[in-house]
């Protein structure tokens, strides 16, 4: 079960439009990424300027010992940021990232919801480079840059 209390099937794969709770009118995508699916759910939109928006509410799970969320569990949200943020310039291509750099800002702790926005700064052939900032509560948490490589049509 997803969150927003959306039934997915059980290998199912692709995006879905969340219709209830919290996340209604975001869409998440589930059973592409074994990895993201256990640490999200991550969701994301389209703003309508065009721009694409990620999300997530962090959660206990995504805490470090201090109790402030984990490098790792941001790092993991850039990542999938970067697909959804270069979605357009991806579409129909298996793709994978071969570079990820961050600048950790700030801190976010349970029950903080996270969000990310960012541009495509050059999409070439193969090769689609990105750059982003994560946020909460209207304060940086982390920017990022990140080249992702098309692999060929799926």
């Amino acid at each position: 079960m997803a969150d927003g209390g959306e039934e997915v099937e059980v290998g199912a794969h692709g995006p879905f439009v969340v219709t209830e709770g919290e996340w209604a009118g975001w869409q998440a995508w589930v059973g592409g990424d074994p990895f993201e699916d256990h640490a999200g759910p991550y969701y994301f939109r389209q703003e309508a300027n065009g721009a694409y928006r990620s999300a997530f509410r962090a959660e206990h799970k995504h805490m470090n010992g201090g109790m402030f969320i984990h490098g790792g569990a941001v790092m993991t949200f850039a990542d999938y940021s970067l697909f959804v943020i270069a979605r357009d310039h991806l579409r129909d291509n298996r793709s994978v990232t071969v570079s990820l750099n961050g600048e950790f800002i700030g801190p976010a702790k349970i029950g903080d919801l996270v969000e990310c926005t960012g541009e495509v700064t050059r999409a070439g052939g193969s090769l689609v480079f990105i750059r982003g900032k994560i946020e909460t509560g209207g304060e940086p948490m982390m920017t990022f840059s990140g080249v992702v490589k098309k692999m060929g049509k799926r």
